[in-house]
């Protein structure tokens, strides 16, 4: 639920004053690197992406209004469905290969949580566990999805799981990567340290080193990360204002019962139960500090009839790791349903 930390970047020029943004402008425009001064705007980000970013993500996403905010997906194919749930500090963005792969004999739809990606990104939300599973809940009702194949990593796996324990009929089977949808009291230093009132704020909203480090910390291979996909990671969290959610996300892990967090998270944890004779496939990037094999280990003590695919030389972003030996194996797992 929770990915990267807050280790020492260069300090960026929009970082010199830490005070609330006004109105925010779309993602991408001059206007969206300077800071304003009011904390109840919204954002539309639905602008041309830079070209280095289009190239790596060629889709055309949807808008789907949700109380008067506006989540992103990417809808692309036809078939069975596919779900996408992503986590922090990502997008849709990160499933783009598997999309790309997978839309040529299956829908595939990828939703960016409001807050992150080319969602909207207001300033007053309630960025909650239980917001974000509602939230995919009813872009489920509204494209009206059936026999769901859920993907979920990160944060992503628990809002997904979350969403299918509120409306089981509509999953089929679930493939789970580096995430949890159950209580944990594991949580690395790096990123409690990010959770620390005013000090996380500075880290994660004024210097953005939560999306920074990930681009570092979340891969064993560097050179995966290319200029244009550093790039892609970034883009949406370009000032104070836009990594809200980023930061958001980090303070919503609930750790203990008094948290807002901490009955939802319950609550998702016990409607696993119901899914025991679903199909499951875990996917692991053995080399991530933050998800950790334990986390694999409890997937395995609660779903034993799960395959278990492990990724020995992958990290937490194993999708950019080794995402054709991943998408290798999610074919063949799909293929034996």
């Amino acid at each position: 639920m929770a990915t990267r930390g807050c280790t020492s970047f260069r300090t960026e020029r929009e970082a010199s004053t830490i005070r609330s943004p006004d109105r925010v402008p779309p993602v991408g425009s001059a206007a969206s690197h300077s800071f304003l001064t009011s904390n109840d705007a919204v954002t539309s980000s639905a602008t041309a992406l830079p070209a280095d970013i289009a190239r790596e993500y060629p889709f055309q996403p949807k808008r789907f209004e949700i109380d008067g905010v506006h989540m992103s997906y990417v809808d692309e194919g036809t078939g069975p469905v596919i779900l996408f749930s992503h986590g922090n500090p990502t997008w849709s963005f990160a499933w783009r290969k598997l999309l790309a792969d997978l839309s040529a004999d299956h829908r595939v739809i990828a939703v960016d949580h409001i807050g992150m990606g080319l969602s909207d990104q207001p300033l007053n939300y309630r960025y909650e566990l239980d917001q974000h599973i509602s939230n995919l809940n009813r872009l489920i009702r509204h494209l009206d999805l059936r026999d769901i194949t859920l993907v979920g990593h990160d944060w992503g796996g628990c809002i997904g799981m979350g969403a299918a324990g509120r409306d089981p009929s509509r999953f089929r089977q679930f493939v789970m990567m580096n995430t949890a949808a159950f209580r944990s009291q594991r949580i690395p230093l790096r990123i409690a340290v990010c959770r620390i009132p005013g000090l996380g704020a500075f880290g994660v909203r004024g210097l953005n080193l939560f999306s920074r480090a990930a681009l570092t910390m979340a891969v064993v291979n560097p050179q995966v990360m290319t200029p244009a996909v550093r790039h892609g990671y970034l883009y949406p969290h370009s000032n104070w204002a836009r990594r809200i959610a980023v930061h958001q996300f980090v303070l919503d892990i609930p750790l203990h019962p008094g948290h807002r967090s901490y009955e939802t998270l319950v609550g998702v944890e016990e409607g696993l139960q119901q899914f025991q004779t679903h199909r499951m496939l875990l996917c692991w990037g053995e080399q991530d500090w933050c998800f950790t094999t334990a986390f694999l280990d409890e997937w395995e003590r609660r779903f034993p009839q799960a395959q278990t695919f492990r990724l020995p030389h992958a990290g937490h972003y194993l999708f950019e790791d080794d995402p054709q030996t991943l998408l290798a194996h999610i074919r063949q797992w799909l293929a034996q349903a």
